[in-house]
């Protein structure tokens, strides 16, 4: 017999070593590489996904077909799959144990298996355990199939013969294959799992659902390659403890990414909300001070979010520079704006920064209400609470257009904004019944517009 060859991978990003190292090279992350048996590649492998070689053909030759959408009986999750669930696709979940995964799959098959026929595939749960939490969720159970297996080729001989429409396989870290010696969960495993679930969903125009895990730093375990084999990556955002949850397009073949999908968490599973700026204002008796309101834009939706500040006096040698929701080394640059456009310094104080309601904010239309909000809290003056403020700052302290304005300034509308502080650019020549838009150019003259409110 001959003699199996060993190679050496890294847990993390999926580097090849030939020999055992304490630090990988490709993310110089320490003791992740694991040794693991390198299988003989076979020509079958490398089959096209339709199931026969390869060949080169013109643009004009192919042949398309009309785009199939499913509805999985959300109007927030199809927002975040762009339009419902495309034929064919592979659709990657991550998140937080507990934060609801399994639970809006099975919320999404029990209205999909009214029209065609679903797949189940548990690993880290038994059958009976799953039709509890179906029927605690008060769901149908009558068209629901589930298999309780962990091995590829056993599942895809199952899906071979009963032909669903939609697959699910809650987990993919539990899965493995026979062709890897290898424990499941590791990068080898997850990988030629992935890789033989996506080509037959490919061949047969099966959708296919895969839950992953994440690290404690939030992002999906095992190896990148598994998010560049589907067409989506989904993410859920939001504390346990939290009753909302958000679900992020971070990669959509078929939509746009950054498409955001909110839902409430009751005792009968995920529900949608309706109207999702509502949960992110905070209403006071009184206004406050270091609060503001900011219009964000996530995806194609227009959302209203409260940015909170808190300023002090700091008792360290180093001030305390940290924010939630927002990135801590934009806080950092904005002081510096602040201070070499206005005067205003915060080098002897701490600066805390909090976006109400677990969001996150990556987009820099944030920037003029994160320092109305620190100079809010640094003067101790409350802002008015009919006040929406948005634009992204520059370095020589002009006030830049973002994009979606006029979106913006007609959700504030809606919601009841008296004023809008926006860049120049953003100022429409139409006005926005009910909003007094006030366009600035530079950070000077926003704080002047502030000084008067």
């Amino acid at each position: 017999m001959s003699k199996s060859k060993l190679t050496f991978c890294c847990q993390t990003c999926g580097t090849l070593y030939p020999k055992w190292t304490g630090q990988c090279s490709g993310c110089n992350e320490w003791n992740t590489i694991v040794e693991e048996i390198a299988q003989p590649v076979t020509n079958s492998r490398f089959q096209g996904y339709a199931g026969r070689e390869a060949a080169i053909t013109r643009m004009a030759d192919v042949k398309l077909h009309d785009e199939i959408r499913l509805s999985s009986g959300s109007q927030e999750l199809d927002r975040v799959l762009g339009g419902g669930i495309i034929m064919g696709s592979a659709i990657l979940i991550g998140g937080d144990p507990g934060i609801g995964k399994s639970t809006i799959l099975l919320q999404a098959i029990a209205h999909l298996s009214k029209t065609c026929k679903i797949l189940y595939v548990t690993g880290e749960e038994s059958p009976q355990q799953v039709t509890l939490r179906a029927r605690r969720l008060g769901l149908p159970e009558t068209d629901l199939w589930l298999l309780a297996d962990t091995n590829v080729e056993s599942i895809l001989a199952h899906v071979q013969k009963e032909k669903p429409r939609v697959l699910v396989i809650d987990s993919i870290q539990t899965m493995h294959t026979s062709l890897l010696s290898s424990a499941p969960g590791s990068v080898g495993q997850v990988r030629e799992s992935a890789m033989q679930l996506v080509t037959y969903a490919k061949q047969t125009e099966t959708a296919l659902f895969l839950v992953g895990h994440v690290t404690k730093e939030g992002n999906l375990a095992g190896p990148r390659v598994l998010e560049h084999m589907v067409d989506t990556v989904l993410y859920f955002e939001g504390e346990q403890d939290n009753r909302y949850r958000m679900i992020r397009a971070v990669k959509n073949r078929f939509g746009a990414v950054n498409e955001i999908g909110i839902f409430a968490m009751t005792e009968k599973g995920l529900r949608e909300v309706n109207h999702p700026s509502a949960i992110f204002l905070s209403r006071y008796e009184k206004p406050v001070s270091g609060s503001i309101i900011t219009a964000t834009k996530e995806g194609s939706r227009p959302l209203l979010v409260e940015v909170q500040a808190l300023v002090d006096q700091t008792h360290m040698a180093n001030p305390r520079r940290l924010s939630v929701g927002l990135e801590t080394q934009r806080l950092s640059m904005l002081l510096a704006i602040l201070n070499k456009h206005s005067g205003i310094s915060t080098h002897s104080m701490d600066v805390f920064l909090n976006v109400v309601g677990g969001l996150q904010i990556f987009e820099p239309a944030a920037d003029l209400p994160i320092l109305f909000a620190i100079l809010s809290s640094l003067h101790n003056r409350p802002l008015p609470p009919e006040l929406i403020v948005f634009g992204e700052l520059g370095l020589s302290g002009e006030i830049r257009p973002v994009p979606g304005g006029q979106e913006r300034l007609k959700e504030a509308a809606k919601h009841g904004f008296k004023t809008a502080i926006v860049p120049h650019a953003n100022a429409s020549k139409k006005n926005v019944d009910g909003l007094k838009v006030l366009a600035v150019q530079t950070l000077k003259e926003a704080i002047e517009y502030m000084d008067e409110l």
